[in-house]
C-alpha cells in the first residue's frame, strides 16, 4: 500500500497510529493489574532484543525481493548514524542555550533532554507504521537502524553518562541485532539465501511476528512504571521545547535531505517515516540505569508520543506531498 496524500490516507494512518498505541496501553494496563509485574522486565527486554528482533530482521532480510545485492544496500545505515548525530547535536544545543527557560536547569536534566529528544522511534512504532503503508521500505529502515543504534551508544551514551564508544563498542558490534542483519546481509551478497533450511526460515518468521508487539507491550508497562514520579503542572515547560525539537525543527531536516539528497525510493520513505515520528522509548530506560533525569525523560518520550497521535499521520500526508508531488 502506498499512501496517497489526502484526508482518508490521515485517518487511514491515524488509525494505525492510533492501533500502535493501543498496545502500548495494554502493557501499561497489565502493569496496573499486576497481570505483567517488573519482575520479568530484564529477561523480556532481553529475550526481544537477542531473540525476536534479530529473527524478524533475518526473516525480512532473507525474503525481502527488492534488496540490492551490493554494498549500496548499507548506504541506509549512514543516513541513520549522520542523521541521529545531528539530532543529538541539535537537541544538545537548543537545551544548553534555553534549556533554563523551560524548566531544565540540572545537568541531569540537560542530558536526558538532550538524548530523549534527539533520537526518533525507530523500532516499535517505526516498524508497524512501516508494514502497513511502505512495506517495501522495512528492510531499508532495519539496516537505517544499525546506523541509528551506533549513533545511539556512541554519541548518545556521552551524552547520558560521558561515556563514549569506547565504553560501548563491544554492545554495538556484538549485539544480536547488528549480528543478524550483517549474517542476512552477507547471505543476501552472496547469493546463498535459497540454500537457507526451510524450518530455519520458518521459526524466524514465526518468533519475529511477535518481536514488535511484545516490545510495545512492555514499552507501555515501563512507561507506566514512571506515571507517578512526573510532576505534571511544571512537565508543560519542557514538553513545549521537546515538541519544538523533535516535532516541528528535526522532521523539516529529515524531509529536506530525503527531497534533495538524491536517494532511492525506499531511502526517501524511511526518512519520511523518521520525520513523522515522536522520540524513542529506549533512551527513557538508559536516563534510569546512569541515574540522570527519569522524569525529563518521561515527559520527552510521552509526551512527543502522545502528540503523535496526530503529528505523525500530519508528516507523513505532508511529508509525501512534499516529496512525491
Amino acid at each position: 500500500m502506498q499512501i496517497e496524500p489526502d484526508m482518508g490516507s490521515f485517518f487511514g494512518i491515524a488509525t494505525t497510529v492510533s492501533g500502535v498505541f493501543l498496545v502500548m496501553a495494554v502493557g501499561a494496563f497489565a502493569r496496573f493489574m499486576r497481570w505483567f509485574t517488573s519482575e520479568v522486565d530484564r529477561s523480556l527486554a532481553g529475550f526481544t532484543t537477542n531473540v525476536l528482533l534479530p529473527a524478524f530482521f533475518f526473516h525480512r532480510i532473507m525474503t525481502d525481493t527488492n534488496l540490492s545485492t551490493s554494498l549500496s544496500a548499507w548506504t541506509p545505515s549512514l543516513y541513520g548514524a549522520g542523521l541521529t548525530a545531528f539530532g543529538f547535536a541539535i537537541s544538545l544545543s537548543v537545551v544548553w542555550l534555553f534549556g533554563r527557560w523551560f524548566g531544565l536547569n540540572e545537568p541531569s536534566e540537560r542530558r536526558s533532554f538532550a538524548l530523549c529528544a534527539g533520537i526518533a522511534n525507530y523500532g516499535y512504532i517505526a516498524f508497524p507504521i512501516a508494514e502497513a503503508f511502505y512495506p517495501g521500505c522495512v528492510v531499508a529502515l532495519l539496516v537505517h537502524n544499525v546506523g541509528v543504534d551506533i549513533a545511539l551508544w556512541s554519541i548518545g551514551l556521552f551524552i547520558i553518562s560521558g561515556q563514549g564508544l569506547k565504553k560501548s563498542w563491544c554492545r554495538v558490534v556484538f549485539s544480536p541485532p547488528l549480528v543478524s542483519v550483517v549474517i542476512a546481509l552477507t547471505i543476501r551478497q552472496l547469493g546463498g539465501q535459497a540454500f537457507i533450511p526451510q524450518p530455519l526460515m520458518h521459526m524466524s518468521d514465526q518468533l519475529g511476528r511477535c518481536s514488535i508487539p511484545i516490545g510495545l507491550v512492555l514499552s507501555g508497562a515501563i512507561i507506566f512504571d514512571y506515571a507517578g514520579r512526573v510532576k505534571f503542572a511544571e512537565a508543560w515547560r519542557p514538553l513545549v521545547l521537546a515538541i519544538a525539537v523533535r516535532i516541528l525543527l528535526l522532521p523539516i531536516v529529515f524531509l529536506a535531505v530525503a527531497k534533495f539528497g538524491n536517494l532511492s525510493r525506499e531511502l526517501q520513505e524511511v526518512l519520511l517515516l523518521q520525520a513523522a515520528m515522536p522520540s524513542a522509548t529506549f533512551p527513557l530506560v538508559m536516563t534510569r540505569l546512569y541515574n540522570q533525569s527519569v522524569e525529563t525523560a518521561w515527559t520527552v518520550v510521552v509526551g512527543t508520543s502522545l502528540f503523535g497521535i496526530v503529528t505523525i499521520p500530519l508528516w507523513m500526508v505532508f511529508g509525501a506531498l512534499w516529496l512525491w508531488f
